[in-house]
């Protein structure tokens, strides 16, 4: 049995270190002003934030201070300077599954980003992580509210061996999921394509999109509820948000999923976050071959009792 490892915060570190975003200017830059290329793609602030930090030097180019109407080429360095923040509230524990030299396997909590991003630095699993075990490395990333399995590197030949696995679909991948409605079949195979579609906040956010990249996923039913049912899902390939939205494009959204509705698209005239919370879904098992050994490994992870069958709690 491995432990359940909880990080607590120093006295008087609510308050991060704060970072520093870097980013080379690409040809979509070219010639436009600063202010209107932060505004345009970051709309995480509106366009009188990026003045205000802008004229507080909090942006740089090229290692210099810069000005709202300061011309932007291709090529620079676009600095931003975040200074400290109070991060917003999230777990700040995780569970061993395995460990070797070569890889860590741990459960996240729903709630907990597994990377920085937004307003997330420290309250992250990626940190959390690191604090018990330096070398940890994460190969992939669930939502923030998507709980359960995620595998570590813990040296470079273990991380281009499990890549490349990965690069070739050759990681399996089950998730458990409540999804709403009642299928007509008890086993479903989706392959619609997933790719970026206009969103409000965000420009765009992946959802169904014919145009898209090919994604396929194979749903079994485990259990019919009153409006819902319980399934496992197997994900041939990873998708950002394949599962919430393969089963909204079968016509069976996650129940309580702010973001995705039927069709696999963004609820209309919402101003919901991938990030936002309200479904359930959790990353159940893993299985590919150790990168040393060569041989089959199968990690699973229990889900939480929303997402157990009732013979699983029972």
């Amino acid at each position: 049995m491995y432990p359940s490892i909880k990080v607590t915060p120093a006295a008087g570190s609510l308050l991060n270190e704060g970072c520093e975003y870097r980013e080379q200017l690409g040809s979509e830059a070219d010639g436009q002003t600063l202010l209107v290329y932060l505004s345009r793609h970051y709309r995480h602030s509106t366009p009188e934030v990026w003045t205000e930090r802008i004229a507080a030097g909090l942006v740089l180019i090229d290692s210099k201070r810069a000005h709202a109407e300061t011309l932007l080429r291709k090529g620079s360095e676009l600095v931003w300077q975040r200074p400290p923040w109070i991060e917003p509230d999230a777990p700040r524990s995780f569970t061993v599954l395995y460990e070797d030299e070569d890889l860590l396997a741990v459960a996240k909590p729903s709630g907990l980003p597994t990377l920085p991003g937004a307003n997330f630095l420290r309250s992250t699993l990626l940190h959390l992580v690191r604090a018990c075990s330096p070398d940890a490395d994460p190969l992939h990333r669930l939502g923030r509210w998507t709980s359960g399995l995620v595998l570590c590197s813990r040296n470079q030949a273990a991380r281009t061996s499990l890549m490349r696995q990965w690069s070739a679909n050759k990681v399996g991948k089950r998730y458990r999921a409540l999804a709403s409605g009642l299928p007509a079949h008890d086993e479903m195979t989706i392959t619609t394509p997933i790719g970026p579609v206009p969103h409000t906040l965000l420009g765009s956010v992946n959802a169904a999109d014919p145009k898209g990249k090919t994604a396929l996923s194979r749903v079994i039913v485990l259990e019919r509820r009153a409006d819902s049912f319980l399934c496992d899902v197997r994900i041939a390939t990873g998708r950002p948000h394949q599962v919430r939205v393969h089963l909204a494009a079968a016509g069976h959204p996650l129940v309580g999923d702010p973001l995705y509705g039927a069709g696999g698209l963004p609820i209309p005239d919402t101003h919901a976050l991938p990030g936002d919370p309200g479904y359930h879904l959790h990353s159940a098992e893993l299985s590919f071959l150790h990168p040393r050994t060569g041989r089959e490994l199968v990690l699973a992870c229990d889900p939480p009792t929303i997402l157990r069958t009732a013979a699983e709690n029972s």
